[in-house]
């Protein structure tokens, strides 16, 4: 078997199956022949193209990876299309009149940034329901006659050479079941009628005020500072740890016979390409290494590294020209979050549970769903996933709806050219509508309903650095601005990335896509599986190891993220304010469950006793997506607990069931 066969098995291949099919095989290495592009390549590239697809047709069988191929063909002749057409208009000259090539527009463009948002004056004026948009917004200037709900026109006019969206209503199994975890403990039970009062208490263990610091005014002398800092509290760590001797540190760059242990941080001697063995460094801090960079030789241990990833190596600079690895050491883990026995009782007592048979009752565990944005498919701003998800926390008395961000995406076609109509509302003029106005009509208007038919519900709103409503542009991110986008009262705006108590329960919240990142930039050395064979288990036990949100550095060119249906093409990216690093640490205890939305395949694991969730994003670019629904059960003392009474570990991850489900 070829080497390149032995690389598509390993990337492409899902255990228990070690061997692709032949012919799937075949065709791949015949995409990477054609385009003259690695495996690892390859994969990016058939990541990219699932995202795209967004629905069951993205299953790597014979007719999606043929279809893939063409794809791919489709992208590098209209590239060379774009190329031809830029040589054969630089021969005509700059003083070429301008061809009015769309129906209604003015010919050099001039009226774009001038034109307001306007209001559909063509949608209907009967009733709709509760969770239904008004009316279906239209795309393009282009056809300016054309009825703003002609959804299969708006379909056909985003994107003309990428294949159609599924229509929300034409979605395949809505409602099923794709992944389950703790599956013996049984779903919770919608109660006769919602509660009369709110189950949830919610408090916020992150400083939000902190949040609010000016955006894109970061010293170099600050982000140095914190850097360092963040390899000295590592240090400290490890020896208090492994209950080192402050001789037992030292130097990695500096020549010497004796091993040693530095720590520091991972770092590529490249600012281009993607950090590899060859390349790696190791940089230390200006008080243990005077900001030195040491390459490191690692082929005599199997670990997984990530630039910006804090490690402690034991080894020798025998020659002064590189640090020799002999053994990584190992990271404290935080201690678990814990609670008073008092505490426990009196949120049982709340919840009516008075023996121990009451812990076991469904309709008495917390109903708990999350989802992630995009919230509507880039053909359209009707938000019908979003409108569906209100009515599924409705129908299943939900006790709260965690929903993360974007909201209002920039990725969005039709938002980032400007060009859509708002349903109709009598209290917006048409010439002075704003996002605002977009903001209280496309997401406020289906909480408030869902807030009116549940009134004990708890919503929290999580922004991310894609919204269009949020002023504070850098990660960590302040939140929305609540009070003028017309939210209900149950709902909480907090800051990105954030830790929050649900009663007794800690969780931790990030709407950046760090294991997408982490995916791409990790380096396995050793063995091709790492640590952990399971790549959805391995990078969040990353930000688990680092107590980090985001513990990578630098982030990942925007250039090199998947590409969005916008005319530029290219994603936002993690616009990272260094000095504020410190807001994504994780300070006092491990979170008893890690909310995570990424672009990678929708999962719930528990990693070193953390149940860590990626509900998936509730709308693809082309199709619908999903949602984690968790049933939470009480937490039940044993008898040696209450004997030796002392503060009790949560154990979320044992009373959770969680299961990810298709819109």
């Amino acid at each position: 078997m070829s080497a390149i066969t032995d690389e598509l098995n390993d990337i492409f291949a899902i255990p228990p199956i070690n061997e692709l099919p032949p012919d799937i095989s075949g065709e791949l290495q015949s995409i990477c022949r054609l385009h003259s592009i690695s495996p690892k390549e390859l994969s990016y590239k058939w990541e990219s193209y699932s995202m795209k697809m967004g629905s069951e047709q993205t299953k790597l069988d014979l007719t999606t990876v043929r279809a893939f191929k063409k794809d791919l063909q489709e992208i590098v002749e209209r590239e060379a299309r774009s190329k031809s057409h830029m040589r054969s208009a630089d021969r005509r000259g700059a003083f070429a009149t301008p061809r009015n090539t769309s129906k209604g527009g003015d010919t050099f463009g001039m009226l774009d940034s001038i034109t307001p948002i306007q209001r559909s004056t063509g949608g209907s004026k009967k009733r709709k329901a509760p969770y239904e948009t008004p009316s279906v917004p239209k795309f393009s200037k282009a056809d300016g006659m054309s009825s703003p709900s002609d959804v299969k026109s708006l379909s056909s006019r985003v994107g003309q050479n990428s294949n159609q969206s599924v229509a929300f209503a034409e979605r395949q199994h809505p409602g099923q079941i794709i992944e389950t975890l703790n599956g013996h403990l049984d779903a919770h039970e919608p109660p006769v009628a919602p509660h009369p009062e709110p189950r949830v208490k919610l408090t916020a263990n992150t400083d939000l005020k902190k949040f609010r610091y000016r955006p894109m005014a970061m010293h170099l002398s600050e982000a140095s500072e914190v850097l360092d800092d963040r390899i000295d509290e590592f240090q400290a760590l490890v020896q208090t740890h492994h209950n080192l001797d402050d001789p037992a540190f030292g130097n990695a760059a500096a020549q010497g016979t004796n091993q040693i242990i530095a720590v520091g941080r991972i770092a590529s001697d490249s600012a281009e390409g993607k950090l590899n063995a060859a390349s790696m460094v190791l940089e230390m801090s200006r008080r243990t290494g005077a900001g030195l960079r040491v390459p490191l030789r690692v082929e005599s241990i199997a670990y997984e590294f990530f630039p910006g990833q804090i490690v402690a190596v034991r080894g020798i600079n025998a020659s002064g020209d590189y640090f020799s690895v002999d053994e990584v050491l190992s990271i404290p883990l935080l201690k678990l979050a814990a609670s008073q026995q008092s505490t426990i009782d009196s949120l049982n007592e709340r919840f009516g549970i008075t023996d121990d048979e009451d812990h076991n009752i469904p309709s008495k565990a917390l109903n708990v769903i999350t989802a992630s944005g995009p919230y509507t498919a880039d053909d359209n701003l009707a938000f019908e996933p979003l409108n569906a998800l209100c009515q599924k926390a409705e129908e299943t008395c939900a006790d709260m709806l965690i929903l993360i961000g974007p909201f209002l995406d920039t990725e969005h076609p039709m938002l980032a050219s400007g060009d859509f109509d708002l349903p109709d509302d009598p209290s917006i003029e048409p010439d002075r509508a704003t996002l605002v106005d977009a903001f209280r009509l496309l997401i406020a208007k289906p909480l408030q309903a869902l807030a009116q038919a549940i009134p004990s519900i708890t919503i929290v709103c999580i922004p991310s650095t894609r919204d269009v409503m949020n002023k504070h542009v850098s990660w960590p991110q302040d939140n929305l601005p609540g009070k003028k986008l017309g939210l209900p009262k149950q709902a909480k705006m907090v800051s990105n990335p954030v830790t929050v108590s649900i009663n007794e329960i800690v969780v931790a919240i990030s709407a950046q896509d760090v294991l997408y990142e982490l995916r791409r930039e990790e380096v396995v050395v050793g063995n091709k599986h790492g640590r952990e064979g399971n790549l959805l288990a391995r990078l969040p036990r990353h930000l688990i190891e680092q107590r980090h949100f985001f513990p990578l550095y630098p982030p990942v060119d925007r250039t090199l993220l998947p590409k969005t249906g916008t005319e530029e093409g290219v994603a936002v990216g993690v616009p990272l304010d260094v000095s504020y690093l410190k807001l994504g640490e994780w300070l006092e205890a491990r979170p008893d469950m890690l909310i995570q939305p990424s672009a990678l395949p929708q999962f719930a694991k528990v990693v070193e006793n953390v149940l860590v969730v990626n509900p998936g994003p509730l709308s693809k670019r082309k199709g619908a997506g999903t949602f984690a629904q968790m049933t939470i059960y009480p937490r039940k003392l044993t008898e040696q607990e209450r004997s030796e009474g002392k503060l009790v570990a949560h154990k979320l991850f044992e009373r959770a069931r969680v299961d990810v489900v298709r819109i």
